[in-house]
């Protein structure tokens, strides 16, 4: 087993390196490692280390849920007002409905398993997106008008949304009678979740203040915390439906909400153990994947990628509707909704280490859009940017960097 990870850590991070000197991202090389050293290729990981591969993919999403938690502003979705807001929702939805249209006819799957599968792709990628926005934000590319705010924080809300929405589907595909109940458990779940999530994050932001502990410890007490939510999911299932996931997204925001500095702390924390986190997730996800049968199922799901994104392009234009946004910086907006890579890592496998029938299919469908996605849209943004937005003097004091026509 040692030797398994000493081989994902090396390796994975080696080939993350050379594909950011290629100018792609770390993560494609990750991603080719994993699927290279996997059982159906090579099958040099230890056996025990596949069998772990499901529960540290799911510590991997409660750190990405945790990250996002205790970095999202919620002033900046006020402060963006009706764009970020439909941004957040929106063009996942209209992705969603492409998939569960185009899927079954492509791969002959029903309309649950669409679903399932919709949620999965549906989300794009912050390992992509973040630094890029980030960048343009210190370039003050398109500041002016708040773009890279924008897309900072619509995305960080999608993520989130359609983990819920993947949680809340797989929670349906339980048996093979879909019940009214089970959908009214859906709504439940969502605030369940979040009611859980701020009352840990209340007392959690309380304690951090109270007894000034190191930003490190801070950051082992909310994983753990975090860990029982999501270990509780299944506790309370029978009694009330309950969103663990959500609930970590909950109590990370409300952490920043009440201690900001504590949460700025463990932020920082959360972005250095991240880069182990990241390594283990795509390596591991590479090596569930059966590689003849992505190979196989490659053309229909270019066919499907084609589709969902111009879906989600539209939708993404939708909720620019009536912003002072000028083409150009619309187009690259319909630009950032094309990478996937870090949820569909973090979901993808699920459902296959779950026994459902079309796990197999979902893995590899998420394998091969982080295979396309990922580097097409990292190369797009980073050549477009450019071209596509200015760059704009300081903002006077107090002004909203978005503003509507």
């Amino acid at each position: 087993m040692f030797i398994s990870f000493a081989l994902i850590f090396l390796v994975g991070l080696a080939a993350g390196g050379i594909m950011k000197k290629l100018k792609l991202p770390g993560l494609i090389g990750m991603l080719l490692v994993g699927i290279l050293m996997g059982p159906y290729v090579l099958n040099v990981l230890d056996a025990s280390v596949l069998e772990l591969s499901p529960h540290l993919r799911e510590l991997a999403l409660i750190v990405i849920l945790a990250r996002a938690g205790v970095s999202l502003e919620l002033d900046d979705l006020k402060r963006l007002g009706r764009p970020a807001v439909l941004m957040s929702f929106v063009p996942a939805c209209f992705e969603m409905l492409g998939t569960i249209i185009l899927a079954p006819l492509l791969f002959g799957i029903g309309l649950l398993d669409a679903a399932i599968l919709a949620a999965v792709v549906a989300s794009a990628s912050p390992a992509v997106i973040v630094p890029r926005m980030l960048k343009l934000m210190d370039e003050r590319r398109g500041t002016k008008k708040g773009i890279p705010q924008l897309i900072l924080a619509g995305d960080s809300v999608d993520d989130v949304f359609n983990i819920v929405v993947f949680t809340a589907l797989l929670g349906l595909s339980g048996g093979e009678n879909v019940q009214a109940a089970q959908f009214v458990a859906v709504p439940v779940s969502i605030v369940t979740g979040i009611v859980a999530g701020v009352a840990l994050g209340f007392v959690l932001a309380h304690v951090f203040r109270l007894l000034n502990l190191r930003a490190t410890v801070q950051v082992i007490v909310l994983l753990a915390a975090a860990m029982l939510l999501v270990a509780a999911e299944d506790m309370v299932a029978a009694v009330v439906p309950f969103s663990g996931l959500l609930a970590v997204m909950a109590a990370g925001v409300t952490i920043l909400k009440k201690n900001a500095p504590a949460a700025k702390a463990v932020s920082g924390k959360l972005s250095k153990l991240w880069i182990g986190a990241e390594v283990l997730l795509f390596v591991l996800v590479g090596a569930n994947v059966n590689i003849q049968y992505a190979a196989g199922a490659g053309m229909k799901t270019l066919l499907l990628l084609l589709f969902v994104l111009t879906m989600r392009a539209i939708g993404i234009q939708l909720c620019l509707l009536k912003t002072n946004l000028n083409a150009r910086e619309r187009l690259f907006c319909a630009f950032t909704g094309i990478p996937k890579a870090t949820v569909q890592a973090a979901i993808g496998g699920i459902p296959l280490a779950m026994g459902l029938p079309c796990g197999t299919l979902i893995l590899s469908v998420a394998v091969v859009a982080i295979l396309i996605t990922a580097p097409v849209g990292a190369v797009l943004l980073d050549k477009s940017a450019p071209k596509l937005l200015t760059v704009d003097e300081d903002l006077p004091g107090g002004k909203a960097p978005y503003s509507a026509q």
